[in-house]
């Protein structure tokens, strides 16, 4: 009786002994748990950083992240590259011009005082600033049509000189030689009014030129001027002697009035005249001899 009453105490202290440990076990289990940090706040713990203020202090914080650390890739076995990341595409911008100027990356230093370069340490490089172009104004340029009054005398001269205004050229008598003392005679038989049109900026122009004194010069220094152009032998209107031998050239330089009309807007007369002078004629002087002769029986 005492045996089966030893045994059956035995095996309830196990049983209650098991019990036990199975509910120590559990209690340690969660314990661990609920102590134990969590991978991301193991892995990342928070950086809080701060600074004084003024009027207090500022905190900031941050958390950092790690890289996890890839195992090499088994021998033998070619890793595929990386994908280059896509870039956004950036629109067009205008043209613009680049301005050098210096980026502040360090301890530029002073300025030296003769303005060489810089004192102390220099660790200023070189960059570019890239500004748009200032937009230039577009110039609009409007052409005027001609006018009649456009047109100047000194083009319509240019144009028509030699046609309206002509150089007149001298008649001698006797022609050719002529004798010291003998009134020579001089005159022109091409004085008439001369008119023409020409083009000018797209108007036609009418010129007209009238001829209204002459001035004749002989050749030896001397010269006339006469109201009239002169008529041949034996009228002796215009008349020179010379006074020694030798060859000359006459020439005969005529005024000219003109005046002229642009499409028909009316005369436009000019004021004085316009001179022109017209070839040389030739001519020897010579001078006569008298010789005694035999008179004819």
């Amino acid at each position: 009786m005492k045996a089966a009453t030893r045994t059956g105490l035995i095996t309830v202290l196990l049983t209650s002994l098991v019990a036990a440990c199975v509910v120590l076990l559990s209690a340690g289990t969660s314990l661990g748990a609920s102590a134990r940090p969590s991978s991301s706040a193991t892995k990342n713990p928070p950086d809080i950083k701060g600074k004084k203020t003024r009027w207090g202090a500022s905190i900031k914080g941050g958390q950092q992240q790690t890289k996890r650390k890839e195992s090499p890739p088994p021998t033998g076995e070619r890793r595929a590259p990386k994908a280059a990341p896509k870039r956004a595409i950036e629109p067009l911008q205008p043209a613009a011009r680049r301005r050098p100027f210096r980026l502040n990356i360090g301890i530029c230093g002073l300025p030296a005082p003769d303005g060489s370069g810089r004192i102390g340490p220099a660790r200023c490089q070189e960059a570019e600033l890239v500004e748009p172009d200032e937009p230039t104004a577009t110039t609009v340029v409007r052409r005027r049509l001609p006018m009649p009054q456009d047109v100047t005398w000194e083009q319509v001269l240019n144009e028509s000189k030699d046609v309206a205004f002509p150089g007149l050229r001298v008649n001698v008598q006797p022609a050719g030689r002529t004798l010291v003392n003998l009134d020579t005679i001089v005159y022109t038989d091409q004085a008439k009014v001369s008119d023409t049109t020409v083009e000018l900026l797209g108007f036609p122009v009418a010129v007209e030129a009238t001829p209204m004194s002459y001035t004749w010069n002989f050749g030896d220094g001397t010269s006339k001027t006469t109201g009239s152009p002169g008529k041949p032998y034996p009228a002796k209107e215009i008349t020179h002697k010379y006074l020694k031998r030798g060859a000359v050239g006459v020439t005969l330089t005529t005024h000219y009035a003109a005046r002229f009309n642009v499409a028909g807007t009316g005369w436009q007369y000019i004021s004085g005249t316009v001179p022109i002078t017209g070839p040389a004629t030739a001519l020897q002087v010579r001078e006569a001899v008298p010789v005694l002769v035999d008179p004819p029986n």
